[in-house]
């Protein structure tokens, strides 16, 4: 029987709005002494119940809004569901919201080290692999300068240099196949093939329906947080078009 690495039993995650717009610290203690604070629940996801193997890579399509990212949030362990069960074995490397991680103060080189040590690497592991890492994101001497000069396509290269770097139990990709340019995408298929065969379980968010259709052996579909369809990428991405329209279809690169 293959080995589940995600576990999911019945996670809903609920976000607290506040209802009063407050302009400022004082307001908002005073608000809060008087107990006058009132806030409206929104729930992003409702009751999910999901296995992901050992070496599956999963697709994920929805609406905006509809729970996907907050879903591999919980994954990646940043947020904690409000009920529910969420197992997952082993190092998970996600890239999320693009930018996420990074301090923009600092140097591409200073925020390899940052981003790596706060995944777990030793400083020694990192730098054995530092040239390496550069190597691949082609920033060259880039490198040296500070992020807030990066462009989303180069702070791409580098989250991927770096979450790549090491064999990760599960990687998290949201939305990365709309950035970055043809020539880095290219390369990053012979890495992604690579973490296939040492049994890397991939979770890939995307609205480009030949990318799940391209990458993915199963699919599922989320709708209001909730979990409604669960199968192959035809017949899932078949439903989800059938009720929201036809998605997009841009070519996406073979990996």
């Amino acid at each position: 029987m293959p080995e589940p690495v995600i576990e999911l039993e019945g996670v809903s995650l609920c976000y607290r709005l506040a209802k009063q717009r407050i302009p400022s610290f004082k307001e908002y203690a005073l608000h809060w002494v008087r107990g006058a604070l009132t806030y409206e629940q929104l729930w992003a996801l409702r009751d999910v119940t999901l296995r992901v193997d050992r070496g599956e890579t999963l697709g994920i399509v929805g609406r905006n809004g509809a729970g996907k990212s907050t879903l591999l949030k919980v994954i990646s362990r940043v947020l904690v569901p409000t009920r529910g069960r969420c197992l997952v074995r082993g190092r998970v490397a996600p890239i999320l919201e693009l930018g996420t991680g990074f301090d923009y103060e600092l140097t591409g080189r200073e925020n390899v080290f940052l981003n790596a040590l706060l995944l777990g690497h030793s400083r020694r592991s990192i730098e054995e692999r530092y040239d390496a890492i550069v190597d691949f994101s082609g920033l060259g001497d880039f490198i040296r300068s500070p992020v807030r000069n990066y462009s989303s396509g180069m702070l791409a290269r580098l989250a991927f240099s770096i979450l790549t770097a090491w064999t990760p139990d599960v990687l998290v990709l949201d939305e990365f196949l709309a950035v970055g340019d043809v020539h880095f995408l290219r390369k990053c298929e012979e890495r992604l093939d690579a973490l296939k065969a040492a049994g890397t379980t991939m979770l890939l968010v995307s609205h480009m329906a030949e990318a799940i259709r391209t990458h993915c052996r199963r699919c599922v579909w989320l709708d209001g947080g909730r979990l409604v369809a669960d199968g192959t990428p035809d017949d899932v991405l078949e439903r989800y078009a059938g009720a929201n329209g036809p998605p997009a279809v841009t070519p996406a690169p073979v990996f």
